[in-house]
């Protein structure tokens, strides 16, 4: 156990009134609750309540248990259960940061002044940067080298200020910026308070300009709120045009000016014109972007890729006009050379046109605030307009020179050499560019200065912007897609040149030479036939514009295949496979999922990244033989075999395998002194038959030689021994103890082993005798096996086997007083009389249920005749195993304890969609006879049929009860097979088990492991593992799955440890409404809850207050399993309603308040999690300490398995695609590409980092319809990474019908066309660096083309 780890807390009496809570009763430390046993816990609540000899706020009644977080209330009027719930998240967060401390801090009762610092400066990155950006000093008025108490005090009043702001803020959560401005002025009201300011007004010490009850909400939030209810409103419900309304992001770019300090100052002026929202010339127009429906945004997002293209376009016809069967053979002629430089008149003639299309769709920007802006525009339209005039002038002097003096004349040469230098001037901003793009680290350093001389130097060529800055990756990224754009490119001009280009010019002279031709067309050019030509270059010109595409998913497939051939994904694809590694599997486990001191401390080193790339190769190749290891060491052979049992229990809870698949898929404990590893019986199968044949074969070999070829196969010696020492631990408990046949029995095995110990078991054995002694112990075993057992048979079994073993089994035939002599036959002459063994036999009770399961076992072993390559024979449970063992053989990080693991929170969003399915929906049959349990029952027909046999074995009698009194578990088991809630719930709270079970293990001494060995196998069959919580019925049980069959050896700290590291929040939307109309899916929700304690459920109250009045709350309950009964924990109320914007943004929003830990994982309610998948977790969030390229991560991508497939062909269609997508696809996106985005789910989040930048989607009305991906686009611009990672997977359901994949392609559609249009997609075009282009536009062709 943790030296941190206290003993229970004494007993106290409880509160008069108990306050309810979430995850820790921070509010009672005294209570008995296992997660306030961490001194860290004790530490975060014990700073919270320093305030020491702060002034007391004024107006206000002050009790001694307040805190700081109570304080900054009654200073700022914040709501008190916004306080309840940052109170909670401050000490949560700070408690699990400390207890990651390695080595940990001397005093653990002390919160630790580091884990703080660092804290305050993440989550006030941002707002220090707005700080820089805008010219304005910061309000964190703190020295970076002072550590002293106070500071101290004054980082946690900073920090729960802004976290209370945030908490508070509901939609303005969206407008990062915006809670910046807030924080900084509230801030320096604060500072003021802290400094003992006086109020030049009044004489009096300084108190904020906001107070009072709720003063935070009505004075601050409220106005803005209203604003953006307004402008969502002239929107006219996502139909008005978006140039003529501001959304959540043109709100948001309004702090990025200081103009917001001048219009809108503090405390705010509900009068500014911010504000006002009807038509008058005082309304603030959109900021920073104006979004304009035209198909001329593809063009202005991704310039610089159409120039390229038409520029190559035209060169290459210059070229190909000479006929020549090689490019640069026609660049010889002096002719070519000079007409290929009208490329720069069409270059200058682009960019003319991209400044007609930024006047034409970003006039509405320019006000009298923003008149720099409309100069930029036009001058940048005179100049290239401009350079069209003087590239067309100096062009043309080059031809007249020519035509004069007819031929390439010096004069004509030095006019060339003119040009060129005309087109250098041009073309210096590109070297510059190539410059940057060469050294990334000087342009991002560049732009993430706030210096004014740079902005001063880059004000003409793009606006200032907060985002979009600082974007270039590292020197090696750099090198990796460039090189890989750089072989698409270099494949699409070659191929566009000599099989597109090059063949239509003979084509096209011909056509222009033909005369007389007659149409019957409209003649656009009289006597030419131009149009012609023109049509017939159409296509042509069409597929050259959209080929890049083509090659770009060639060569992806290519790298993305390399990839994953480099990261050894798929090198375990079947049971086969699997059965060459499971030898090593125990190791690898151990490596990867079990947490090791020495690896904590030095972790990160080059020297031990090597050792562990070594031990992954020892693993991945089987060197060093690491089971032997495994042998010696039983603690770790224990550890397996519980993580393995637990894995393929969840299996049978799932019912993708049976009962009888069970037994052969687990490790079972070392009952009999078994001294090998006891493998899982489907490994052994077919060991023993072919260790007999052998001994057959080799009659006459020696000991050495035999045992030497039966060595060779490491599952065939396991099987011998294991077969060998478990028929002789059968024999002697059957046979009662101090009779004559036991001692007969157990002489034999001794002579037995003492024969194999001096190497002449060959010599005193014949091993022509082995198939009949193997006869008739499989005959007992049988016997032995069978509900009904017949004593007599079992004793003529073991008459007719000592028979065999006596005259037929020893080389040297031996007398009668021989045997008696040596003990293998009775001394007594009156025995011989009658049957030999008829009194001596006695059969173990049939309750023994471990006994008979090892028989089961032993018969398995001794009668397999194949290689049980069918095992289990569910497919989907055949590739969960082999993805859970193939990933264990990829690199991923170290798993450390689960204490100081990093804290994680799962969100779903949910609004109506269903729970579970009801008796009638799966009765109910459509026009074609079809019910929906007929249908599951016809799709999963395996899993029916295991299904009805768990039930039969918890005791059901007849097949009819399943719509009785074991409905619940059929309503279960069709909803665990459909897209519901539960499903998604059951999964994501494997987490939670999985956390236990790991803290379990981080803490379980020798002693534990091995009781946990001994007792499990006494509970595996007919209600074994009913009997450690057998008050809650077997639909429970598999509903919440935190009933883990080690359940009963956890000493208590597993669930606080859990609890503390994960929770899981389900955004019910309109869970208080369906409560309200006592609608079933209420009832649903609330059972899920009663089973699941780690689930909390959020949702939107709304409550009438008078005529056409309502408050709205954001409301967070749990299931009270003392109470038994639902509690709310915190309400905290909203300035209106909560639907602005999307909806299942808005929604995800208002729940994140309720979410804790440093990261969160987004899952959709379609998605569903497998227990083996969460035992990784742990390693994957220490992805967030390394660095990929120049950054740690802040988006982790997640693997997806789509788990519809087999529904129909068309959702076989989709989960192909989708599959291709979520693998290769992002694979190639984060390396080498490093533009993968956020796709949906089940990505994992940079929590704290994203809480300050705007949240984990975006919602603004249609322009955000395809919210997820904005999360991306958002998180790149701001200078976040995103990375994919494919050890670990989660499942996902797609639509199965046609008119649910029409309805999901339509809305892909509709979002792929708002993000055309923008400001996202277009700063990505402009902001990377060149290749940024193709990225950028790789990544939009991946949301129209493949998803």
């Amino acid at each position: 156990m943790s030296l941190r780890y206290r003993p229970d807390p004494p007993s106290v009496p409880p509160l008069p009134e108990e306050e309810p809570f979430n995850i820790i009763p921070v509010h009672n430390l005294l209570a008995d609750h296992p997660s306030l046993r961490y001194p860290e816990v004790r530490a975060a609540a014990a700073a919270l309540r320093a305030v020491g000899d702060l002034r007391r706020p004024p107006y206000a009644q002050w009790h001694p248990s307040m805190d700081l977080l109570d304080w900054l209330a009654l200073f700022f009027g914040f709501q008190r259960d916004n306080v309840r719930n940052q109170r909670e998240h401050l000490v949560l967060h700070l408690a699990n940061a400390q207890m990651r401390l390695s080595p940990p801090p001397d005093n653990i009762d002390t919160l630790d002044a580091g884990v703080l610092r660092r804290f305050r400066r993440k989550l006030l990155k941002n707002y220090t940067h707005w700080c820089s950006y805008i010219g304005k000093k910061s309000n964190i008025w703190i020295s970076d080298s002072s550590r002293s108490s106070t500071d101290q005090r004054r980082e946690l009043l900073y920090v729960g200020l802004y976290l209370l702001i945030w908490g508070e803020t509901a939609n303005l959560r969206f407008m990062p910026e915006c809670i910046c401005y807030i924080f900084h002025n509230m801030a320096m009201e604060l500072n003021k308070i802290l400094e003992d300011y006086i109020d030049e007004n009044t004489g009096q010490p300084a108190v904020p300009s906001i107070s009072g009850e709720n003063a935070f909400l009505n004075l601050v939030v409220k106005p803005i709120y209203e604003t953006i209810r307004a402008e969502v409103e002239r929107s006219k419900n996502g139909t008005a045009p978006h140039s003529v309304w501001r959304n959540y992001d043109d709100l948001n770019e309004y702090f990025w000016s200081k103009r917001c300090f001048q219009k809108l100052k503090w405390p705010i002026e509900v009068g500014s014109n911010f504000f006002v929202n009807s038509g008058s010339n005082k309304r603030v127009g959109k900021t920073g972007f104006v979004e304009q429906r035209s198909f001329w945004n593809l063009f202005r997002s991704f310039d610089r890729l159409w120039v390229m293209l038409v520029l190559f376009l035209q060169a290459a016809i210059i070229v190909a006009w000479e006929e020549k069967e090689y490019p640069w053979q026609a660049w010889t002629s002096k002719n070519v050379q000079v007409k290929v430089l009208t490329v720069f008149i069409t270059w200058s003639g682009m960019r003319f046109l991209q400044s007609l299309l930024d006047i034409g769709t970003q006039y509405g920007r320019v006000s009298r605030e923003t008149l720099g802006l409309g100069v930029r525009m036009v001058l940048k339209t005179v100049v290239a307009a401009a350079w069209m005039v003087i590239f067309g002038v100096f062009y043309g002097r080059i031809w007249a020179q020519r035509n004069q003096d007819r031929k390439w004349s010096s004069e004509v040469n030095n006019r060339i050499l003119t040009f060129l230098e005309v087109a250098f001037v041009f073309v210096i901003p590109e070297l510059l560019a190539l410059v940057l793009f060469i050294l990334p680290w000087i342009r991002n350093f560049v732009e993430g200065t706030d210096w004014r001389i740079f902005y001063v130097f880059s004000w003409w060529f793009q606006s200032r912007n907060f985002v979009g800055r600082g974007l270039r990756e590292g020197l090696v990224d750099n090198i990796k897609y460039t090189l890989f754009w750089v072989l698409v490119l270099a494949t699409k001009f070659v191929f566009s040149y000599f099989l597109q280009i090059k063949p239509m010019i003979r084509a096209t002279k011909l056509m222009l030479d033909l005369k007389n031709v007659k149409y019957e067309w409209h003649q656009f050019f009289s006597g030419s036939n131009r149009f012609a030509v023109g049509l017939l270059w159409s296509p042509v010109v069409l597929i050259y514009l959209m080929d890049i595409q083509i090659w770009y998913s060639i060569y992806s497939s290519f790298v993305g295949a390399a990839v994953g051939l480099f990261q050894h994904l798929g090198e375990i694809r079947n049971i086969q496979q699997l059965r060459l590694r499971f030898q090593f599997f125990a190791s690898a486990i151990q490596f990867n999922l079990m947490p090791e001191e020495q690896l904590l401390k030095t972790g990160g080193t080059l020297k031990n990244k090597f050792k562990d790339a070594i031990h992954r190769l020892k693993l991945r190749y089987g060197l060093g033989r690491p089971y032997k290891k495994l042998e010696s060491n039983q603690v770790e052979a224990g550890r397996f075999a519980l993580i393995w049992n637990e894995v393929i229990l969840t299996f049978r809870e799932e019912d993708i395998i049976s009962d009888c698949e069970l037994e052969l898929l687990e490790l079972p404990q070392n009952s009999w002194n078994v001294r090998v590893i006891r493998w899982p019986s489907f490994l052994l199968c077919n060991e023993l038959l072919l260790a007999l044949s052998e001994a057959k074969e080799l009659v006459d070999a020696p000991d050495k030689w035999l045992w030497y070829n039966i060595c060779k196969n490491e599952y065939r010696r396991c099987a011998v021994i294991e077969a060998y020492d478990s028929v002789r631990k059968l024999m002697l408990e059957i046979i009662k103890v101090n009779t004559e046949e036991h001692s007969i029995f157990t002489v034999l095995f001794q002579e037995i082993d003492h024969s194999i110990q001096i190497e002449k078991f060959t010599r005193t054995f014949k091993m022509t005798a082995l198939s009949q002694i193997h006869t008739k112990v499989i005959k007992l075993v049988e016997l032995l096996a069978k509900p009904k057992k017949d004593v007599n048979q079992v004793v003529n079994t073991f008459q007719a086997l000592y028979e065999i073993v006596i005259r037929d089994f020893f080389e040297e035939n031996k007398s009668t007083e021989q045997l008696k002599e040596e003990g293998l036959a009775p001394r007594n002459p009156d025995a011989m009389a009658g049957l030999l063994f008829e009194n001596a036999i006695g059969l173990p009770d049939p309750s023994n249920e471990n006994f008979y399961r090892q028989v089961r076992r032993l018969h398995t072993i001794l009668t397999s005749r194949d290689s049980m390559h069918n095992i289990p024979a569910n497919l989907e449970a055949r590739r969960r195993i082999a993805f859970f063992s193939n990933s264990l053989f990829m690199n991923m990080p170290h798993a450390p304890q689960v204490e100081k693991m990093m804290a994680f929170s799962v969100l779903t969003p949910y609004y109506n969609e269903e729970v579970l399915y009801s008796k009638e929906q799966l009765r109910t049959e459509n026009e074609d006879g079809i019910s929906i349990l007929y249908y599951l029952q016809t799709i999963y027909d395996d899993e029916w049929k295991n299904f009805m046999e768990r039930l039969r074995r918890e005791g059901m009698a007849k097949d009819d009860e399943i719509w009785t009194t074991r409905l619940r578990d059929l309503r279960l088991w069709a909803s665990y097979r459909g897209q519901t809630l539960a499903r998604t719930v059951r999964g994501m709270m494997y987490y939670y088990r999985a956390l236990k079970l790991q803290a379990f293990l981080d803490s379980a001494s020798e002693m534990d492991v091995r009781k946990g060995e001994r007792e499990l196998g006494s509970m595996r069959r007919d209600g074994g593992f009913e009997g450690y919580n057998s008050e809650r019925s077997s639909s429970s049980r598999s509903l919440s799955r935190v009933s883990s069959s080690v359940g009963f050896l956890f000493k208590g700290h597993e669930y606080g440890t859990a609890l503390m590291k994960y929770t899981y929040v389900v955004a019910c939307q309109i869970y208080g409404a369906q409560k309200a109309k006592k609608d079933p899916h209420a009832e649903e929700i609330l059972y899920l809850m009663k089973q699941n304690e780690a689930l909390r459920v959020a949702y939107v109250d709304e409550v009438s207050t008078g005529r056409d009045e309502r408050d709205y709350y954001s409301v967070l309950v749990k299931y009270d399993q003392q109470l038994q009964m639902e509690v709310e924990i915190y309400r905290v109320k909203l300035p209106g309603p909560l639907k602005l914007g999307e909806g299942k943004p808005e929604n995800q929003n208002h729940a994140l308040i309720f979410t804790r830990g440093d990261a969160v994982q987004t899952i959709d309610m379609n998605q569903d999690n497998y227990f083996e998948e969460a035992l990784k977790m742990r390693n994957l969030l220490e992805e967030y300490r390394h660095y990929y390229g120049i950054r740690k991560p802040t988006i982790l991508g997640v693997r997806e398995h789509i788990f519809t497939g087999s529904v129909s062909s068309l959702a076989w269609f989709m989960s192909a695609q989708e599959t291709s997508f979520v693998t290769l696809g992002q694979r190639v996106l984060a390396n080498p590409l490093k533009v993968r985005m956020h796709y949906g789910h089940p990505d994992v989040f940079d929590r704290f980092w994203f809480l300050s930048r705007g949240g984990i989607s975006k919602a603004s009305r249609v322009i955000n319809i395809s919210e997820d991906i904005f999360a991306g686009f958002n998180c790149t611009l701001r200078g976040g990474n995103v990375t994919h990672h494919e050890y670990i997977q989660v499942g996902k359901g797609r639509d199965v019908g046609f008119n649910q994949i029409s309805m999901f392609e339509a809305k892909v559609a509709s979002g792929n066309g708002e993000q055309v249009l923008s400001r996202d997609v277009y700063r990505l075009g402009h902001r990377l660096d060149f290749f940024g282009c193709y990225h950028s536009f790789t990544l939009l062709w991946d949301s129209f083309s493949i998803r």
